[in-house]
């Protein structure tokens, strides 16, 4: 029983650390005085960036995990995509909203691709069910 207990706390201490690693960037970021003089539009563009950016970081960890504390294939899975969804909606939300070399036109037909590929893989593999699929028959 006193191993469950260091091995739980053990958890809880991982996640807090974690979550002060990733908030304190965040913040720091929300609050720096270089931002005074910018619009809204560009501090949000920024930030729909360092969240995706993060999410890249929170999948890799989430693909550890996978290994080392044997996760069920569909929580992982769900875990996974809901990870992918934040890195796709951020990184379209922050091309669209930077404004740069890329021209207008081209950049809302890349972001739309990017949606369409994600929308049809989401679909085509079913990641929102918790079943596993079945092996087709030969």
């Amino acid at each position: 029983m006193a191993d469950a207990s260091r091995g739980r706390t053990r958890t809880y201490l991982i996640w807090a650390v974690l979550s002060v690693v990733v908030a304190v960037p965040i913040g720091a970021a929300a609050f720096s005085p270089l931002l005074a003089w910018r619009e809204p539009v560009y501090i949000a563009a920024g930030f729909a960036g360092v969240i995706a950016m993060w999410a890249v970081f929170g999948a890799a960890l989430w693909a550890v995990l996978l290994r080392r504390r044997r996760l069920r294939w569909w929580i992982w899975r769900l875990g996974h995509t809901s990870l992918a969804l934040v890195n796709v909606a951020g990184s379209v939300v922050h091309a669209v909203l930077i404004e740069g070399t890329m021209e207008t036109a081209t950049k809302a037909l890349l972001c739309l691709l990017v949606v369409a590929a994600t929308t049809k893989v989401l679909v085509d593999l079913r990641v929102w069910t918790t079943q596993t699929r079945r092996k087709a028959k030969s």
